[in-house]
């Protein structure tokens, strides 16, 4: 009888002291999700220019080596990468504003470079200055960027904070593409007409922050991140004239790494500097983002790509501009060629 009671006895104290260490476990507040970071915009968001993509079953080229990738899998974001290449600001509202919610946390964007042609307007640049309205190209998209785009992105961003009322909004700036010199075949960029895409650039921009400013929305603007590492600079972080075309004057891996994702990142909060351990997560999380645009698929496939062309000396425009200015295009595109 002494026995059972003293057994008894330790029984209980034995479930008291496992009672004393479960409880705890049991009142700990579940894990807080992850913040939900949407990244919204074109091409330059997307990654087109870092020559490998995610199989979403569209033409959107986004990658793991871009920065809303990259910052997603430093920071431990849940990622809804809805950026596409070619997107204009009514691509945007049409096919990408759906994925903001009032639980959404963190949103960039960058829009405004297709709206304004801006891959027609180097078509036209690329070709050589007897046979090409570069000036005239030029300002028809300023002219757009100081009249029209303003307005326009007034409205997309009153859209994003309505759907979004909570997001600390980030919206991403072009870098400058030139730095006056033009090493690739096939392009003829003379250094004024550089100087002239550089400053079309900064107007983007400029527009572009000034819209962000009255939406109460931050501006990354990547120009200073960029200097020194344009086309034909050493390193280039962004790629001249292309195959594919489609990678052509758009940010490559290291201007993702390096130039965009401390920039925008330093704009959401603490800037980030790129390591092995977040490339590796990024790429690891190339299945999972494909999946999740799958569902979209369908609205991206209205899309329609922006890409530059490569200068076609053989076009019968060029012909006729090659007799006026007494070029011999023949041997002209010979010497090219050779």
């Amino acid at each position: 009888m002494h026995r059972h009671a003293r057994t008894s006895s330790r029984l209980a104290l034995l479930g008291a002291a496992l009672v004393g260490l479960i409880s705890p476990l049991l009142v700990q507040p579940a894990q807080a999700a992850a913040p939900v970071y949407v990244a919204l915009g074109d091409s330059y968001s997307s990654g087109t220019g870092t020559r490998s993509y995610i199989a979403d079953g569209t033409s959107c080229q986004r990658s793991t080596s871009a920065y809303p990738s990259l910052i997603a899998a430093a920071r431990g974001y849940a990622l809804n990468f809805r950026a596409c290449s070619g997107a204009t600001i009514p691509d945007v509202t049409g096919t990408q504003l759906d994925a903001l919610t009032s639980a959404t946390t963190y949103v960039t964007i960058s829009v405004g470079g297709n709206d304004a042609g801006f891959a027609d307007v180097l078509t036209e640049c690329a070709l050589p200055g007897w046979a090409s309205d570069c000036n005239g190209a030029i300002d028809g998209a300023q002219a757009y960027v100081n009249g029209s785009l303003p307005g326009q992105l007034a409205g997309l961003y009153s859209s994003i904070r309505s759907r979004a009322p909570q997001a600390k909004v980030v919206v991403v700036g072009y870098p400058r593409i030139f730095q006056g010199e033009d090493c690739n075949a096939l392009t003829w960029f003379s250094p004024e007409e550089e100087a002239r895409l550089n400053q079309m650039a900064d107007l983007i921009n400029t527009r572009t922050s000034a819209a962000a400013s009255a939406a109460g929305f931050s501006f990354a603007n990547p120009t200073s991140a960029f200097i020194g590492h344009a086309v034909c600079d050493d390193p280039e972080w962004l790629n001249g004239l292309s195959n594919p075309i489609s990678e052509s004057y758009h940010p490559n891996v290291l201007g993702h790494a390096n130039g965009y994702t401390p920039v925008v990142s330093g704009a959401v909060g603490v800037a980030l500097a790129v390591t092995g351990d977040v490339v590796a997560a990024s790429e690891a999380s190339g299945a999972d983002q494909a999946a999740l645009q799958r569902q979209y698929a369908a609205a991206d496939r209205t899309i329609e790509p922006e890409v530059v062309q490569a200068p076609d000396l053989t076009t019968p425009e060029v012909r006729r501009a090659a007799r006026k200015a007494g070029i011999d295009i023949d041997r002209f595109v010979e010497r090219t060629t050779r």
